[in-house]
């Protein structure tokens, strides 16, 4: 087979549809430092912020909300959907685009129009439970369809067919080993070495009801011996904590490092995003997780098998309160063993090989 010599990656808008678009990207280059590899976002999404901090060519294409229910708007999308599709084709005619992968985002629905119209070979992954509306969109236009956790297909009809290959994960994450890097990552936080952590986050934005949850909690956790590393968020005020703490609190808004605070941790309390979810099984680290409850449940569908297998908690967002952590984290934060085991259980749930394997599949279906 000739040398493949220029990808196209499209997505954007959330880290749901950036990180695993960053992590194939940097698979790509680990294998081919020639391969050219363009990734279309649009001008406001998260993927400004990081594609082009990570050396990836970012391009921008319109990105048009799709209408879920008929009204005015759903009569003039296929006009605003065709001009985006002719600038995102535009784009892949400059760059002699091979092939495109997507990974959603409303900004993706231009580039799998743009690569139908050219029969370029296109390749859809997807994440969550159900899909989003434009990977929905991809899947009616090319059968190369891959999915990064195994319920996925038999809970959405249209992704029975699909290949699973895992998440694409940051190779950081990946070749992680929490026991190695466990000392020099509380040195970096300024936690103690010899004290349970709890490593707290809502995601990239922040979620206020774990916040607040853990403010309220924070004296009774401290007394209990329990460190915290928590992450407050980008889009959030900061948590008030009491200063008078016998135990570390650490708060930051953000935290690049991500294997640090993974490292750092003996369990985590998050939401259930599907990143989320597939680092934190990846690395073998047991977590309690928090569903964001304004949405269609997806993020309890990605939690869920782990759960089930034994890799973690589920509580509501609503039914989430200091009592609540102080009745069953703390326990389960005192308890070594409960802890190893539920750390063995999410890394059997895990995988490491997403963006290999998606890779694999990218190459199967390039003609020739």
């Amino acid at each position: 087979m000739a040398r493949l010599t220029s990808v196209v990656l499209a997505g954007g808008g959330t880290g749901g549809h950036v990180y695993p678009l960053l992590a194939f990207a940097d698979c790509l280059r680990r294998h081919d430092p020639r391969l050219r590899i363009t990734c279309i976002g649009s001008p406001h999404g998260l993927e400004n912020e990081l594609v082009p901090r990570h050396g990836y060519e970012l391009r921008h294409v319109p990105a048009h909300q799709l209408p879920r229910s008929v009204n005015m708007d759903l009569l003039r999308t296929p006009g605003r959907m065709w001009r985006s599709a002719r600038a995102a084709g535009g784009i892949l005619d400059e760059v002699e685009a091979e092939v495109v992968v997507g990974f959603g985002g409303y900004v993706a629905v231009p580039a799998y129009l743009a690569a139908w119209r050219r029969e370029l070979p296109l390749v859809v992954h997807e994440v969550n439970v159900p899909p989003g509306i434009a990977n929905r969109l991809g899947a009616m236009i090319t059968p190369h369809v891959a999915v990064g956790f195994a319920h996925q297909r038999t809970e959405v009809k249209s992704l029975r067919r699909a290949r699973l290959v895992g998440v694409p994960l940051r190779r950081r994450i990946t070749t992680l080993d929490r026991q190695v890097l466990r000392g020099e990552a509380r040195d970096h936080f300024g936690l103690r070495p010899d004290a349970p952590v709890l490593f707290v986050w809502g995601a990239s934005q922040g979620a206020r009801s774990i916040n607040l949850a853990m403010a309220g909690a924070a004296k009774a956790v401290s007394a209990a011996g329990v460190q915290v590393l928590h992450l407050t968020g980008a889009r959030n005020e900061d948590v008030e904590v009491p200063d008078d703490l016998p135990m570390p609190y650490v708060t930051r808004r953000y935290l690049d490092e991500m294997e640090l605070g993974y490292a750092a941790a003996d369990l985590m309390l998050c939401r259930g995003g599907a990143i989320t979810v597939a680092e934190a099984a990846a690395v073998g680290l047991p977590a309690v997780y928090v569903p964001y409850p304004h949405s269609n449940q997806e993020q309890r569908r990605n939690a869920l098998p782990v759960v089930s297998a034994g890799g973690g908690l589920l509580v509501d967002d609503d039914a989430l309160s200091p009592a609540w952590i102080e009745r069953n984290v703390l326990p389960l934060l005192k308890d070594p063993q409960r802890l190893a085991a539920m750390a063995a259980a999410a890394a059997g749930h895990g995988r490491r090989d997403g963006d290999e394997a998606l890779r694999d599949f990218m190459l199967e279906v390039i003609p020739g």
